[in-house]
């Protein structure tokens, strides 16, 4: 089994200022932690987590509570690789099936 390792400091910035943003929706709502909860299937201390930017709250139960608060398609929406400057660009020369390591020059060699 591996071991776990340490949270990056700047994904622990994140999970804080997601939770942080999670949080001041539910409350501009005016909804408790109890509610969001109940329509996300989860428990008001998982939303608690959450909103505390505690590593460990999975990324459906994150979905879940974002779709309970109406942000569920602005999260989907935010990872979209076609929306960045790199995915414009690119846009046309569509995906690759797989994406590998470069090969080395040496096992190029080899090859032939």
């Amino acid at each position: 089994m591996a071991s776990r390792t340490r949270t990056p400091i700047p994904v622990q910035r994140a999970l804080r200022q997601l939770g942080d943003n999670l949080a001041a929706a539910r409350k501009l709502q005016r909804l408790t932690a109890a509610q969001v909860g109940e329509r996300a299937g989860v428990s008001r201390m998982t939303v608690g987590r959450l909103e505390h930017g505690q590593p460990g709250v999975s990324v459906e139960i994150t979905i879940r509570v974002a779709r309970a608060l109406g942000l569920m398609e602005a999260m989907v929406r935010a990872t979209d690789p076609y929306g960045t400057d790199v995915g414009r660009l690119r846009a046309d020369e569509g995906l690759p099936e797989r994406v590998g390591r470069p090969r080395r020059r040496r096992e190029r060699e080899d090859m032939r």
